[in-house]
């Protein structure tokens, strides 16, 4: 989020944070494009309060960086609801997803 107030917050993006034993793995989606400099400053800050907050030795932090929309969430509930209003796909059709 950036902002300082609950009315001027505005959603970056997401962060996935995967740890191995050597390395942080981190992809960041932004819902924006960012200034170098401002990209830069917000991944440091994900390294300190995200990252090195979890007390986990690591080599180096690695971060993929895509610039996307939310175009939607899905969780089992979304799916179970679906399923019963959905329209039946034949198994013959080849449909590539």
């Amino acid at each position: 989020m950036q902002g300082s107030n609950l009315q001027s917050n505005n959603r970056l993006g997401t962060v996935d944070i995967h740890f191995t034993t050597t390395a942080v793995h981190g992809t960041l989606i932004l819902e924006r494009e960012l200034e170098e400099a401002d990209l830069t400053k917000l991944i440091e800050q994900i390294d300190e309060d995200l990252v090195l907050s979890a007390d986990m030795p690591r080599d180096d932090f690695l971060v993929s960086v895509y610039v996307g929309k939310d175009v939607g969430f899905y969780s089992d509930e979304y799916f179970a609801e679906e399923n019963n209003d959905s329209l039946d796909f034949d198994d013959d059709d080849d449909q590539s997803i």
